[in-house]
């Protein structure tokens, strides 16, 4: 028996049987349809994490207080002071620019309407660090920082919570915590991101906030964000960031009370995280597609039981073991394929509705659904059809003719 006239013979017994064919191909859709949908949110949700760290600005490293790898004694903040060591050019050459920072949180309010939104006290090199635009106004300068002035940059999120919109708002005048502070510019849209949302945010000078918002002892800062040149001399300038605060701390060999992160360590935890939670979803998404070859093989053995004289006839005639074989192995296999198919198509509907759904309650998220997911499950669900089909084949061109042919 040549493979077409299996097939053949395999889409006549199916179509012979529509309904007990059709609720065993929808065991595989669905287990299908799950492996796939699973798959593309979680490449989905990995695209969209490591995409938000990366817009948070370029060859950055973050530079915070305390060692997060073990307990450090006498641990020293990190300090302006420090800050400014970071960018002498003499110590650390690999450094662009540095900018320190203290957060918080606070109150706004316009008129009737009130926003609580993140604080940051920062240096007009923040901006540029972070690759912050404008969609109107002016950035944070130097005079603002001299002066301890009374403004402020409004994220896109806040102005549209205060005002409604987010032009034509330069100039107005808003109290965050009861204090007034005159807006000077509304920033463009950055997203979400490893560090909350980039549009949810307020930032004002680093002298006002340390006086008046956020205070701060001992010129303490809470992180210090830190351009570097180009993104081969990151590895550079993390070693001169290193050296340049062991030897103003003052610290013991191996007991450094900073943390230098880079953008390259945020996404490399990211993809572990998000890789973990799509092998964990895929994993359930596949007992249900384990389920549906449990129902091939049951389905199979029926279809054996029934055609128990049809084999039996068909040894007869001289049909050999192997052609009894690849007959109810073609039959599974198809069974398992068409369920592939059809399942695909489900999993990128799911997959789609969920994006949907995401960008709808504000969290932009876009589930990817790549070939290597469609091969993947394609391959996987024809397995599972050979695999749970080979028993009962296998059962089938074991019968003997005369047994076979007696059977009521």
């Amino acid at each position: 028996m040549n493979l077409g006239q299996a097939i053949i013979e395999a889409l006549e017994s199916i179509s012979g049987n529509k309904l007990r064919s059709g609720l065993t191909i929808l065991g595989i859709i669905i287990g299908v349809g799950a492996v796939i949908a699973m798959l593309g949110v979680g490449q989905g949700a990995q695209n969209t994490i490591t995409g938000s760290i990366s817009g948070i600005g370029s060859n950055l490293l973050f530079v915070f207080s305390g060692n997060m790898e073990q307990e450090v004694r006498n641990e020293k903040p990190l300090t302006l002071s420090d800050a400014e060591a970071m960018a002498d050019p003499f110590q650390a050459p690999s450094v662009a620019a540095v900018a320190p920072v203290i957060q918080g949180s606070g109150e706004i309010t316009f008129g009737a309407e009130t926003a609580s939104t993140s604080l940051y006290g920062v240096t007009p090199d923040y901006t540029v660090v972070r690759n912050y635009g404008l969609i109107e106004g002016e950035y944070i300068d130097e005079q603002h920082l001299l002066g301890q002035s009374s403004v402020v940059l409004l994220g896109p999120d806040v102005a549209e919570k205060l005002f409604g919109r987010t032009d034509g708002i330069t100039g107005e005048t808003v109290r965050i915590n009861g204090l007034p502070f005159r807006v000077i510019g509304i920033l463009e849209s950055k997203g979400g991101g490893s560090f909350g949302s980039q549009d949810d945010v307020a930032l004002v000078p680093f002298s006002t906030a340390q006086s008046r918002l956020i205070r701060r002892s001992r010129d303490r800062v809470d992180v210090v964000f830190v351009q570097v040149a180009s993104a081969e001399q990151v590895s550079d300038a993390r070693e001169e960031i290193a050296q340049i605060l062991r030897t103003r701390h003052r610290t013991a060999l191996g007991e450094d009370d900073f943390t230098i992160f880079s953008q390259e360590d945020f996404v490399a935890t990211a993809q572990t995280i998000t890789g973990v939670f799509t092998i964990f979803l895929g994993g359930i998404a596949g007992i249900s597609l384990l389920v549906g070859g449990i129902g091939i093989m049951n389905i199979m053995l029926v279809s054996v039981t029934e055609r128990t004289r049809e084999i039996g006839l068909r040894k007869a005639l001289g049909a050999r073991r192997r052609d009894i074989l690849i007959q109810f192995l073609t039959e599974s296999s198809l069974l398992s394929l068409i369920g592939g198919v059809v399942g695909i198509g489900l999993g990128w509907l799911i997959a789609f509705i969920v994006g949907k759904i995401a960008a709808a309650s504000g969290t932009p998220f876009y589930p990817s659904i790549g070939v290597d997911s469609i091969l993947l499950a394609t391959l996987f669900s024809t397995a599972v059809g050979l695999f749970f089909g080979l028993y009962p084949a296998n059962r089938a061109a074991g019968l003997e003719p005369v047994e076979a042919l007696r059977y009521e």
